[in-house]
């Protein structure tokens, strides 16, 4: 679970999943961030085995790349550096740790990151990013544990909670579509005729023509007069990044 202090800019971070999933876990587990983040990456996530009520505990989540190395194409077509997100889906009754309740030690170990809840009606599932992850690859995420002797609803017991970690831009738009941090790929087999910009023609053997438009900042590794096959690539991939999630108890 991910709990943490509010800084009143937390909301400058729009957070794609808030805006189109209730609830951010589906039936099956799987979390929502993986619909538009479509590569896997790891995560590693540590909590404590046993907490006490009514106190605070950390969760660390590292989400691992080399930020300093690794560069992703921007909307705009430049390249630019990676940045992280993490959700954090906690059982009713859990929630983010009060900042007024948070040591200086754990304020020290966030270095400012901004947690926030999912929603109104969701505030054991909380959010972060995106940020630098040159600076947040170990997101720290303090968490106030219920008292189950004023929370009849979380008496002692096991309780599971589950994590997800992104780095980098996703794949695909909540509206469904493409980002331009895709690799592209020839729509039919030929011959590259024109390349034109982003813009690939290929003439097919009935003479007619397909046209793949890339997006910004693609990297085009096909000539004029090469042949391709459909489905083959004609640029490299850019996508540097991934998602991935964890269960704990």
């Amino acid at each position: 679970l991910l709990a943490g202090s509010l800084p009143d800019d937390a909301g400058a971070y729009p957070i794609f999943a808030q805006q189109n999933y209730k609830d951010p876990r589906e039936a099956t587990g799987k979390l929502a961030c993986a619909n538009c983040h479509l590569a896997s990456k790891q995560i590693d996530v540590r909590l404590p085995h046993e907490v006490l009520p009514d106190t605070i505990f950390k969760t660390y989540i590292d989400i691992p790349c080399k930020y300093e190395k690794r560069k992703q194409p921007l909307a705009s077509g430049e390249k630019g550096a990676l940045n992280v997100g993490a959700i954090a889906v906690m059982p009713e009754g859990w929630k983010l740790a009060p900042k007024d309740r948070l040591p200086k030690p754990i304020k020290k170990e966030m270095k400012g990151l901004a947690w926030a809840p999912y929603s109104k009606e969701h505030p054991e599932i909380v959010v972060a990013g995106p940020v630098p992850g040159s600076k947040y690859s170990r997101m720290t995420l303090p968490v106030l544990v219920p008292d189950p002797s004023k929370d009849t609803n979380n008496p002692f017991g096991k309780y599971s909670f589950f994590y997800g970690g992104n780095r980098g831009r996703g794949q695909v738009y909540p509206e469904g579509n493409n980002s331009n941090n895709n690799q592209y790929f020839a729509n039919a087999a030929g011959t590259v005729t024109a390349i034109d910009g982003l813009k690939v023609t290929i003439q097919k053997a009935d003479g007619s023509s397909s046209v793949v438009e890339c997006g910004a900042g693609a990297d085009i590794v096909v000539e004029v007069g090469e042949v391709v096959k459909n489905g083959e690539p004609i640029t490299t991939n850019p996508n540097v990044g991934g998602f991935g999630q964890e269960e704990k108890e």
